[in-house]
């Protein structure tokens, strides 16, 4: 799979995805358009079989300065086109939080509002010595909607969540990984951290880590109870699977398992 223009598209042998926020010119500042394309692109990516890791991250120096403000003036002017704005962030947002593989951001340079919660709706964050994450709504006079609050909040916790959006600073990478913000800081560059981790994942059985997604995140959400048959049929399918099988062999025969996703 592949794609041009404000986001790029590119998948490699290995299961591997990389998405690429492409408007390096102005710090990949995200439009409407692009707040759309995210929403659909993370649905499509979530269910095609021959993805294993989605890495999510940005053209040249930086991850993203956030929402692109010089569109809010005439799509975000006034509550109806807020209401229709914000709606399409919510929309990306929760199709990255609940996308079905395994998510990680390699965060570079400005990681800034709507993109700070964009790297925290993935799974996993990595980010380097350049990194500058931050949420300056209050700078802003706004107020974030809940799941962008939501996000911010189960990674960080609540008073450094409320640090964050009080301030509306944007903080360098040792700030960052004190308020885990990020979950690894890369000695080097953070995009190439993020390929390695992906790849370490991408080897291991699809249906263990898609599994266990839907078991943490119900678990996280307070909501295990209700997701009970759900969690259930999630066990049952990787028990029944070939890959559970494959496993047990390769360990029989001393060698490394090779997982289709079956």
């Amino acid at each position: 799979m592949s794609s041009e223009g404000d986001i790029l598209v590119s998948s490699g042998s290995n299961g591997i995805t990389l998405v690429t926020l492409n408007r390096p010119g102005k710090r990949n500042a995200i439009t409407l358009s692009m707040w759309q394309e995210i929403a659909k692109l993370f649905n499509e990516l979530g269910a095609a079989e021959d993805v294993r890791v989605i890495i999510l991250t940005g053209a040249g120096d930086h991850f993203s300065a956030g929402a692109d403000i010089t569109e809010f003036s005439g799509l975000r002017g006034d509550l109806r086109s807020g209401k229709h704005y914000d709606a399409a962030t919510d929309a990306a947002l929760i199709a990255v939080r609940d996308c079905r593989k395994p998510t990680i951001a390699a965060v570079r340079g400005y990681t800034l509002g709507g993109a700070c919660a964009l790297a925290l709706a993935c799974d996993l964050r990595v980010g380097d010595a350049s990194a500058r994450m931050g949420i300056p709504a209050a700078r802003m006079g706004i107020v974030y909607s809940a799941i962008e609050c939501d996000l911010l909040l189960r990674q960080a916790g609540l008073a450094n969540a409320k640090r964050v959006l009080y301030c509306g600073t944007h903080f360098g990478i040792e700030d960052c990984a004190a308020m885990r913000l990020v979950d690894m800081v890369a000695k080097k560059d953070a995009l190439a951290q993020t390929q390695a981790l992906a790849a370490e994942i991408a080897q291991n059985a699809p249906l263990s880590a898609k599994g266990h997604k839907v078991v943490l995140e119900a678990l996280a959400s307070g909501s295990a109870h209700a997701h009970q048959a759900e969690i259930a049929a999630h066990i049952d399918r990787a028990l029944e699977s070939a890959d559970y099988r494959e496993a047990i062999q390769a360990f029989l025969e001393k060698r490394k398992p090779v997982f289709t996703g079956r």
